[in-house]
């Protein structure tokens, strides 16, 4: 059966009454089958969230449901879930079919059942033939195989992983991405909470990304919406690189006005003469003449392999411009000419200061 988490009001707060929340008022429903990101800094409440769902944090006020069951006052061990940390939890002195088997002796299952059980974990995640080594023998990618395996023996409904690849290099990271898409595709009845703080994690694993900042839910949907669209400067910074530039609505909806040069953006509903705030990509902003012209000069330029960022120098504003296959990058000083495409551009509520801070 396909089990959905809800957040029905949550609030934890640590210190006491009258202590600041972690998690203020916070609502949001996973889908059944559906794999949640939750992402934000440092403090914004994510990992609470998480563990709030996994029993180890009690809420003070709210809900928390998995599937139509209210298992806001239940221990862990009676949720149904299995659950993946950064720091893999294996036991040292056991090898990898005993730290699989774990988990199932401690949810009581059948002695006869649990061999079956753990060869089928072992062979979802690919570590059969590691079922005799020990943690110390296995690299970190291995490791964390193994607690996933270790999660999936239980067969639980939802599943809960909270900064799994955080101590795995690059590349393993890139891999073991790679194989939890697959484990999604392998396990389509099964509800995913993936914490993070890795925005690329969280585009390229999640169907929908919840985007958290002091404790609240900012905005939610899938990487697509989120990147294209965002609702707000914070959640346009976090999810992926945007230039965020202080813009003034012009009269009767003719666009806006960025450092005394007028641009030809959609406005939408906003007022005339309202502050607001654009959203431009790196990506789509193109060197040379074209549509919305703005010069500036090159304050720096970063060499990325596949492409350049300029970093331009407009009316004391800085923009970035990340170009694929410049053949000669223009030198630091020199005037430029950069542009973007009307459609290309987001409107949002102002916000934020000069250099795209909140």
């Amino acid at each position: 059966m396909s089990h959905g988490i809800r957040f029905d009001r949550v609030s934890v707060s640590y210190g006491g009454r009258g202590a600041k929340p972690v998690l203020d008022a916070f609502d949001l429903t996973v889908r059944p089958g559906e794999v949640m990101a939750l992402l934000g800094p440092s403090g914004s409440g994510k990992t609470t969230a998480l563990r709030a769902v996994a029993g180890f944090v009690r809420p003070e006020s709210g809900r928390i449901l998995i599937g139509d069951r209210d298992v806001t006052a239940l221990p862990p061990h009676r949720r149904g879930i299995g659950m993946v940390v950064q720091q893999y939890a294996l036991f040292p002195h056991l090898n990898v079919r005993d730290n699989v088997a774990f988990g199932l002796r401690a949810h009581k299952v059948g002695k006869d059942r649990i061999p079956g059980r753990v060869a089928e974990a072992l062979d979802m995640t690919g570590m059969s033939a590691y079922a005799t080594r020990h943690p110390r023998e296995l690299s970190g990618g291995q490791q964390q195989r193994v607690a996933i395996a270790r999660a999936l023996a239980i067969r639980p409904g939802v599943l809960l992983f909270d900064e799994p690849l955080s101590a795995l290099d690059a590349q393993l990271r890139s891999g073991m991405l790679a194989e939890l898409g697959s484990l999604h595709r392998d396990l389509p009845e099964v509800s995913m909470l993936y914490v993070t703080h890795d925005q690329v994690e969280a585009l390229t694993l999640a169907d929908r990304i919840a985007v958290m900042d002091k404790a609240r839910l900012q905005d939610c949907g899938t990487p697509q919406e989120l990147y294209r669209r965002p609702a707000n400067a914070f959640t346009a910074a976090f999810v992926g690189n945007a230039n965020l530039l202080p813009v003034t609505v012009q009269e009767h909806g003719s666009g806006v006005s960025f450092a005394g040069t007028a641009l030809k953006v959609a406005v939408g509903d906003a007022a005339g003469g309202a502050a607001a705030t654009l959203c431009v990509r790196p990506h789509l902003v193109g060197l040379g003449e074209g549509p919305n012209a703005l010069r500036g000069t090159v304050a720096d330029v970063q060499w990325r392999g596949a492409t350049h960022r300029l970093l331009v120098d407009v009316g004391g504003h800085r923009i970035m411009a990340d170009l694929r296959e410049l053949r000669e990058a223009p030198s630091p000083g020199r005037s430029v000419t950069l542009h973007f495409a009307p459609e290309d551009a987001v409107l949002l509520p102002a916000g934020v200061d000069d250099d795209g801070r909140r």
